[in-house]
């Protein structure tokens, strides 16, 4: 994903076919809270002020425009809940760009207009990101802490509010896009102990989500630079269950990613020709679930791309949320 929104940052260049806006607002009776009460752990400086820009014309996704988000420092949570059917389901949504940006609504507020009408609670989590120097850029777990920090906060101040908000606190998922997926497995794979000092009482219950969504991610595969600090030391050879085709060392896992038989139960989709994220960061990720036992659904489409969110397309890959409901379902998150 070392590329991921290298077409995003040629975007950002060409001003005169976005509109900006000062700050993101959601709909009217949304409201964003702070997930931190005071100041966050491991702040940078700021690099600017936030910003949502709009993406219009020939950059169209499924024939509309998008919105991102660009500088945030100051992270929050908006909280979607259904309306009429609740089925006590919460999903923490993580937008995907690049751990730049935030996709905020082609990755993010359609999400929950999505699952909302299905009676589950939708939490979008507006985590930071920066794209700017001189100062450090956001990135992944460990290269940087602050989106995995923001994720763990947010589930466990999801499952503190539980009873207020209808949710039954063992049906806690993360759903993520791109970066937001690479997050959805970092959260999935580091949930034991929390990356900053214990804030309040959110920070004292599990993180651990009970269900992932990984869509088009990145991040998952062992990457080249990885590769080539292993065999500076040693012939590294690919560790996979019960003969699961050749040893290919591009389909081993990221080692920041540590895979147990506790790793929640996880759906993966990706398309083959994926220009931004290789569709080998699914199936590494695959590969070590089987291996731990971890239940696991994955669906791999021919063409689709990168970046179609819940938009639908001429390809079959954008019937996707069908296929989430119906895992859901059979995993006992919802009733089927």
């Amino acid at each position: 994903m070392k590329p991921l929104f290298s077409v995003l940052c040629a975007l950002l260049a060409f001003t005169s076919l976005s509109a900006q806006t000062p700050t993101w607002q959601p709909s009217p009776g949304h409201t964003q809270v702070p997930i931190w009460p005071g100041a966050v752990p491991d702040a940078q400086p700021a690099a600017g002020p936030e910003v949502a820009t709009t993406r219009t014309k020939d950059h169209f996704v499924g024939g509309r425009p998008w919105t991102y988000i660009s500088n945030v420092s100051r992270p929050t949570m908006t909280v979607y809940s259904p309306k009429g059917k609740n089925t006590g389901a919460a999903v923490v949504v993580f937008p995907g760009g690049g751990y730049q940006v935030l996709a905020i609504d082609l990755e993010g507020t359609e999400v929950c207009d999505w699952l909302t009408p299905k009676g589950i609670t939708c939490v979008l989590l507006k985590y930071r990101v920066t794209d700017v120097g001189p100062y450090p850029k956001s990135g992944p777990y460990p290269e940087s802490p602050m989106a995995l920090e923001d994720g763990q906060r947010t589930v466990g101040l999801v499952r503190l509010h539980a009873a207020e908000w209808h949710i039954d606190p063992h049906k806690i998922g993360v759903l993520g896009f791109s970066a937001g997926g690479h997050l959805s497995a970092a959260m999935s794979t580091h949930f034991e102990t929390r990356l900053y000092p214990a804030v309040d009482a959110a920070d004292k219950e599990s993180c651990r989500p009970d269900f992932a969504v990984v869509i088009y991610p990145g991040h998952l595969s062992l990457s080249a630079a990885q590769r080539d600090a292993r065999q500076g030391t040693k012939k590294f050879v690919l560790p996979h269950p019960d003969h699961l085709s050749s040893a290919d060392e591009s389909l081993a896992l990221n080692p920041d990613l540590h895979v147990t038989s506790r790793t929640p139960p996880t759906f993966l989709l990706q398309a083959e020709d994926d220009h931004v994220d290789n569709v080998n960061d699914s199936l590494a990720y695959y590969i070590a679930l089987k291996k731990a036992v971890v239940p696991v659904e994955m669906h791999l489409y021919a063409q689709g791309g990168h970046a179609f969110g819940l938009r639908r397309t001429k390809f079959p890959v954008t019937a996707w949320p069908a296929l989430v409901e119906t895992w859901l379902g059979a995993i006992g998150m919802i009733s089927e």
